[in-house]
């Protein structure tokens, strides 16, 4: 308990809980809600966004001057100048002249600037705006206003004149090759001013001084109003995240959780004692609890888009399926009472778990076939499904105002649900405990114990199969796990495959094996099958549920016809009645004690040579009545009327089997 209330505190949200909850569009019902403090209104996300790109929008791509670029183009180009007239490609008359008109040119074009266009700039058009950074001074400037490495050419080619065609493209050749944009794009520093202005825009819009009216009661909460509260709401979570006490936050967290686990606890130790002295069963519940309030605190700390993608349901689904309903209501409940303190609109939040819960535990009462988990998923879908509409409704007022959207977590949470089915069996096995599911796969009689008990001891497995009959219809007409008594008895003679020609439902021949033993021998062999059943079970780790039926299906009776055959061929011996008798214990539930009475009637009733109303009534009667004068149904919560149900169940069925008629003038 103590670590339970330490982890799941441990995680939850600090901060103390706004108080207020509210929605846009709908009437303030608190009092006149007035301002303890100043603070700034937020803007909307939207406006903030709206803001940012504005702001961005005015934002220039920074291009840089390379002046180093500059003198190696130019450089460049008057080295291989020289070199074309050392080769004789221009005449020495010509070489000063047209080497410092194209250089002069070539500077002058140097000088104004050549850009490198950038695609992603030129937005509005070819041209665009741009800073130019030059000696740590921004100009604007439009690339219009330069040239780029195209229009330079171009100009050069205009202004420069040679006596002929040869020299004048060999010049122009020359320009071509060293042209290179010298006026660079930045994108480092354009990314720096771009993140500074995005930081600078202003997320607020006015502001609230202390004592101002925030809202006032009945007012319809607008979209100015309703900004102001989140203001309000962010500002005072914000405050008390540095100036409210977190040691008494959690103090507070510690003293709720503590106080509801003790609640389940209190419920286990008055209703449910066989779990709460269990250490398995109750670290079971008790991790089922914390993993389901930790997947909320993630959520919350992660901010995801609803809460309501988190599968609640999971947690009586599988507490239904391992335990019993009433436990996984009550735990249910407790869970959603603890996530009601940490979440939005609290009350709709537990209004949809709790009636989401209720179905997911009734739609899975019977749960006999896998498929069952699908039609339970349609039936918790369908109860968010009229939660949904129906709350809807109720604060829009409309139908067509419906946001269905908002029910997409609710899919997605019933979809998840489906995790319980392998979470159970991962809890069966590393807990030990047995559920319907597992019942029902032991049931299978395809399974290898009930295999070799139907191949080496067939009239025990036929006994068995009609003892499971009797018992199933018997407690499910009571109120019990019908599913848990039909393994029960499906197996409570399993211990026969070691000698099964001992047993007389095996024996083919009047000859018995039992005519060339001594009573006391013969009695323990009987006996010996309860023994043996338990070993067999427990060799192949079967649930301790089932073994229970193999330990109790006799109590601690004795084997009256080799005790009564001893007393009476043996009169003037000592008899230890302990060697006839039964190691027991007597049956402790509703369903072992079933199981005896229906194992008890069946095996009887092979002995009837004439199996007529009447006589299988009397079997009824006096093998009921011997087993309460016996005391062996002292420790089971069989009533009275459950055990006249039981007769009436238990004589009609075997009629049945018999083909018994019913003379029905004598009963009218």
């Amino acid at each position: 308990m103590i670590f339970t209330v330490f982890i799941i505190t441990l995680f939850l949200p600090k901060q103390p809980r706004f108080r207020y909850e509210f929605e846009k569009n709908k009437v303030w019902m608190n009092k006149d809600l007035i301002s303890p403090f100043p603070f700034a209104i937020l803007k909307t996300n939207p406006q903030v966004s709206t803001d940012k790109k504005d702001a961005l929008r005015d934002i220039l791509p920074v291009y840089q001057y390379d002046k180093e670029i500059t003198n190696d183009a130019l450089e460049g180009f008057l080295n291989e100048f020289d070199i074309k007239w050392r080769t004789g490609q221009l005449d020495e008359k010509d070489k000063t002249t047209y080497r410092n008109l194209s250089y002069k040119l070539l500077q002058g074009i140097y000088q104004k600037g050549i850009i490198g266009l950038n695609v992603k700039h030129q937005t509005g058009g070819k041209n665009y705006d741009f800073a130019l950074v030059d000696n740590n001074i921004s100009k604007q400037k439009n690339t219009q206003d330069i040239f780029t490495a195209e229009t330079a050419l171009q100009y050069f080619k205009l202004n420069f004149k040679a006596p002929n065609q040869v020299m004048q493209d060999l010049v122009n050749n020359l320009v071509e090759d060293h042209l290179t944009p010298n006026i660079v794009f930045n994108e480092r520093l354009t990314e720096v001013i771009r993140n500074s202005t995005v930081s600078n825009v202003s997320t607020t819009k006015g502001m609230v001084q202390k004592g101002e009216l925030i809202v006032a009661k009945n007012d319809v909460i607008d979209d100015e109003i309703f900004q102001k509260l989140e203001s309000y709401k962010a500002t005072y979570e914000a405050q008390t995240k540095t100036i409210g006490s977190r040691t008494l936050v959690y103090l507070g967290q510690v003293v709720l959780v503590a106080f509801v686990i003790s609640i389940l606890m209190s419920f286990l130790f008055l209703f449910r004692r066989d779990i709460f002295s269990d250490n398995r069963q109750l670290s079971l519940i008790l991790i089922v609890t914390t993993g389901m309030l930790l997947a909320l605190t993630w959520a919350l700390k992660m901010n995801i888009g609803s809460l309501y993608y988190i599968p609640f349901c999971v947690v009586p689904i599988i507490i239904r399926i391992l335990f019993d309903t009433r436990l996984a209501l009550y735990l249910h409940m407790l869970v959603i009472l603890i996530a009601g303190f940490f979440v939005a609109n609290s009350f709709e939040f537990v209004f949809y778990q709790v009636t989401a819960g209720m179905v997911a535990i009734f739609s899975i009462k019977n749960f006999v076939k896998r498929e069952r988990f699908l039609v339970s998923a349609l039936f918790i879908l369908s109860a968010y499904f009229v939660s949904f509409v129906g709350i809807a409704m109720l604060r829009e007022g409309t139908f067509r105002e419906i946001q269905w959207i908002n029910f997409v977590p609710f899919i997605f949470s019933v979809l998840l649900s489906l995790l319980a089915y392998p979470l159970i069996y991962i809890f069966e096995r590393v807990f030990g405990i047995t559920s319907d599911v597992a019942l029902i796969e032991l049931t299978n009689t395809n399974n290898k114990l009930l295999r070799e008990l139907a191949f080496k001891a067939p009239g025990t497995f036929q006994h068995s199969l009609q003892v499971a009959n009797l018992a199933e219809a018997a407690i499910f007409k009571i109120g019990g796990n019908s599913v848990l008594v039909r393994a029960g008895a499906l197996y409570h003679d399993i211990g026969k495959v070691d000698n099964p020609q001992y047993f007389i439902e095996n024996q083919n021949t009047a000859v018995s094996p039992h005519d060339k033993l001594p009573y006391e021998q013969s009695a323990q062999i009987i006996i010996q099958h309860v023994h043996k059943g338990i070993e067999i079970l427990r060799k192949n780790q079967m649930p301790e549920a089932i073994i229970d039926f193999i330990r109790t299906h006799h109590g601690n009776t004795r084997v009256d016809y080799f005790y009564q055959s001893f007393l009476k061929n043996s009169p003037e011996k000592f008899v230890d009645e302990n060697i006839f008798r039964y190691p027991g214990p007597i049956p402790f539930s509703k369903e072992t004690g079933v199981l005896m009475l229906a194992d008890s009637v069946e095996a009887a009733s092979r002995s009837l040579k004439n199996p007529d109303a009447q006589n299988i009534n009397d079997l009824v009667e006096r093998i009921i009545n011997y087993k309460l004068e016996q005391n062996q149904l002292d420790n089971c919560d069989l009533t009275l009327k459950d055990i006249e149900t039981i007769k009436l169940i238990f004589k009609t069925m075997l009629m049945s089997i018999y083909h018994v008629r019913i003379d029905y003038q004598q009963v009218l």
